[in-house]
């Protein structure tokens, strides 16, 4: 499971953080590996956090160590869309930008789109629907505002 650029590499599969293109597997196709995906992230959970009440609310020791793939599939899996970009950067969707933070361990969200999509109006809902899928599964997110009034999340390990 990688997230780098977003790229799907073959027999492989790729958190979207929303910093790639689009996915070009069907959506369907797309949906069912993210399925997959996140099932086995949650029996690595029940089977690494035996001694918490719930093992599926706790990040495993691998999501501790890459957050950004475990937010960015988690956030994909809850059904939020990823943003994209073309070839030269320019954003072409909405949806969440997942980022590394700027603290160790943490990672940024962000609510973004092509120019005069709509997205600024968007961000605050949209973030709090991020902050409310990442919440049962033990990652605390925090709402900022940014330069330019823009909000965005600071997620992190809620241990």
């Amino acid at each position: 499971m990688t997230a780098e650029g977003d790229s799907e590499r073959p027999g492989g599969f790729a958190a979207a953080t929303g910093d790639g293109p689009p996915s070009p597997t069907a959506p369907d196709v797309r949906a069912a590996e993210v399925r997959v995906a996140f099932g086995g992230l949650l029996q690595i959970r029940r089977l690494t956090n035996t001694g918490a009440p719930d093992p599926t609310a706790v990040p495993a020791a691998w999501e501790l160590n890459q957050p950004l793939r475990a937010v960015a599939l988690a956030l994909e899996a809850a059904g939020l869309a990823p943003s994209a970009v073309d070839a030269r950067g320019r954003r072409t969707a909405t949806g969440f930008r997942a980022t590394a933070g700027e603290r160790p361990g943490t990672v940024r969200v962000e609510w973004l789109g092509p120019p005069g999509g709509g997205a600024a109006q968007e961000e605050e809902h949209q973030l709090t629907l991020c902050a409310a899928a990442l919440a049962p599964l033990g990652w605390e997110a925090l709402l900022y505002r940014g330069p330019r009034r823009r909000r965005f999340l600071e997620v992190e390990p809620a241990l």
